[in-house]
């Protein structure tokens, strides 16, 4: 995942920006750099591919000097990983230097309206525009912050950006536009800094103000002024944190999971990040040794919250690619004689990489004569060194037992899978690839604005439904899976009994438990079996059951045929399960909050299941 330090104040900038660079190092990067205004207000720029110590060589070969500096590691999206795809970007005067972390949505537009506009552009990724745009913004006689804020406005997506100009050399500005990870003002004395994570500034601060989604941070070396991006100006909320390795990687919230719940926007960015081409559209996995022509079937492997992200993995694959595909239960599945040959591709899946029954499914697999194919977040796992090939999912580490961010980031994963195979088999066209690389590159957004929906909502619902009995989760289609994730993360983090299946299943049995002390709670969102959930739903009003639905923003009809509602965004149908997790998850948490649980450790849970 991306990050950005900057620092302004009378040390020289470069040692100080590389050490926060550093510790920012964990979050995974292909390149890195540092610009730095030097003491004639000229913009120096030295970036590298691959590791740190590539950037820490070239500044020893060719350094930098001045009190204001600003760097950044990325991951790439936009371009493959290369000096001249590093940040910082500049625009074409060399005085505006920007650091990005997020996906310019709209970027092709743009920059296509930039480049008739004369513009030249040096790098194949998506962050260039933003320098350029604000150039374009001060040429007509802008004042910096309000250049920033005026080109902020053109982009659409989740972004976290910092960006200085040679003529303010005491001048830096920061920004956030929904929840594109985070970035933060750090205050010294005489000295500011910022930051994309608190454990780069906790070495030299305890004194913060984190930027919320919509805000701008007008920093010097004296303090920061602090913006609504309507142009409002606002207090900085500075908050104090403690210098402890915990409290930092928390990151300012109360437990671990709610903070990588929290994290899901960037970790989505991170999962995208290279994976997508956008001249022309369409899905790059370079990773993968074989081809589409080789593959005639997909298995997926997974266990607990895993296999439930392959029932959707298996959907989409039969959507996108018109591939035979099942999710298969890999304790079951090792037990068994399956019938896999040359043609099967198995896909095991595992946060930890270390899963025992996926590891075990996956040799049997491989012994039948099957491709292997590992989804795991661990690099180096027992899942990568024991198959052919593994797509990373790029999640950051998740520390919290319940998983979270892992889940969706799978789902990814498969989605980018699914639509790489369709497009190489001709199952999706151009255009249909084209629609999958849009959508899949809105996902960091939407996510940010499924964590801004429901504010309140929680922490009320905890309170209500907290002492029931038991719940049911329905869902149909895609979110079939969701409401069993649902309601395994109610389980594993509350303790409280509930069961999750397809809705139509309800009628068949389950129907038996429906009572008021059994809420229901149903995942009807507006897709192609909306009005089949709604007939799902009437079935339970009709006996009594209380109905807590998951709808779509703006679904103004079902507020009137359920006892509450949880939101949504409106969202391309294969993006559906990915944002429908972030409220099972919210919903989880809150609940276990409200009884008091220890939520990133429950009882009797570990993190990696490393024995059957």
């Amino acid at each position: 995942m991306c990050g950005i330090f900057g620092y302004l104040g009378y040390r020289d900038a470069a040692p100080v920006v590389l050490a926060g660079l550093e510790r920012l190092a964990y979050r995974g990067y292909d390149s890195a750099g540092v610009a730095v205004i030097d003491g004639a207000g000229r913009m120096e720029v030295r970036k590298s591919a691959g590791k740190l110590a590539n950037l820490t060589q070239l500044l020893e070969r060719e350094p930098l000097s001045g009190t204001c500096g600003l760097g950044h590691t990325r991951w790439a999206t936009h371009g493959v990983p290369s000096d001249a795809n590093a940040h910082p970007h500049v625009d074409g005067t060399g005085e505006v230097v920007v650091v990005h972390n997020g996906i310019v949505e709209n970027y092709i537009e743009l920059k296509a309206r930039l480049t008739a506009g004369g513009h030249e552009f040096t790098s194949a990724t998506d962050t260039e525009i933003i320098p350029h745009l604000i150039q374009e913004l001060l040429a007509r006689g802008h004042s910096l912050p309000e250049a920033v804020r005026l080109a902020a406005a053109e982009l659409r997506g989740a972004h976290a950006i910092a960006c200085m100009h040679a003529g303010s050399p005491e001048t830096m500005i920061a920004l956030r536009i929904g929840n594109a990870g985070g970035v933060s003002v750090g205050f010294g004395s005489g000295e500011m800094f910022v930051a994309s994570d608190l454990p780069a500034l906790l070495p030299l601060t305890t004194s913060v103000a984190p930027l919320e989604p919509g805000q701008m941070a007008i920093v010097t070396p004296e303090g920061c002024e602090m913006l609504e991006l309507d142009g409002t100006r606002i207090d900085a909320v500075r908050q104090t944190v403690a210098m402890s390795p915990i409290a930092a990687a928390k990151g300012g919230h109360r437990h671990f999971m709610l903070k990588e719940i929290m994290e899901q926007p960037e970790s989505a960015m991170s999962c995208l990040r290279s994976r997508l081409t956008f001249t022309p559209p369409s899905v790059t996995l370079d990773e993968l040794p074989f081809g589409p022509a080789d593959i005639e079937r997909v298995v997926f492997l997974g266990m607990g919250t895993t296999q439930y992200a392959t029932r959707v993995g298996a959907r989409m694959m039969e959507q996108l690619a018109r591939l035979p595909a099942t999710a298969e239960d890999a304790s079951e599945f090792r037990y068994r004689d399956p019938v896999v040959d040359a043609t099967t591709l198995a896909v095991g899946v595992s946060q930890s990489g270390e899963t025992a029954d996926t590891i075990e499914a996956m040799h049997l697999a491989r012994q039948g004569g099957a491709r292997t194919l590992a989804i795991t977040n661990v690099a180096g796992s027992q899942a990568e060194r024991g198959a052919e090939a593994t797509l990373l999912m790029h999640a950051g580490p998740e520390i919290g037992v319940a998983s979270t961010k892992t889940f969706v980031n799978s789902m990814l994963v498969m989605y980018l899978l699914a639509a790489h195979l369709g497009h190489a088999r001709g199952a999706l066209t151009d255009a249909d690839a084209a629609a999958h690389v849009d959508a899949a590159s809105r996902l960091p957004a939407l996510l940010g604005e499924a964590l801004d929906l429901n504010q309140g909502i929680y922490e009320r619902f905890a309170a209500s439904y907290a002492r029931a009995r038991r719940f049911l989760f329905l869902g149909r289609g895609l979110l079939d899976p969701i409401a069993r994730e649902g309601a395994l993360k109610l389980k594993e983090i509350s303790y409280i009994h509930a069961e999750g299946m397809a809705a139509a299943e309800m009628k068949h049995g389950p129907i038996a438990l429906i009572d008021d002390e059994t809420p229901v709670v149903a995942i009807a969102l507006r897709d192609a079996l909306y009005e089949k959930m709604l007939g799902n739903i009437s079935e339970v009003k009709a006996r009594g059951g209380v109905v807590i639905a998951l709808a779509t923003a703006g679904d103004d009809a079902i507020e009137a045929l359920v006892d509450d509602v949880l939101w949504v965004p409106p969202c391309p149908p294969l993006l559906a399960p990915m944002l429908a997790a972030v409220p099972m998850q919210l919903f989880a948490y809150h609940m276990a909050v409200h009884l008091g649980n220890d939520v990133d450790q429950p009882r009797n849970l570990a993190k990696s299941v490393t024995v059957e």
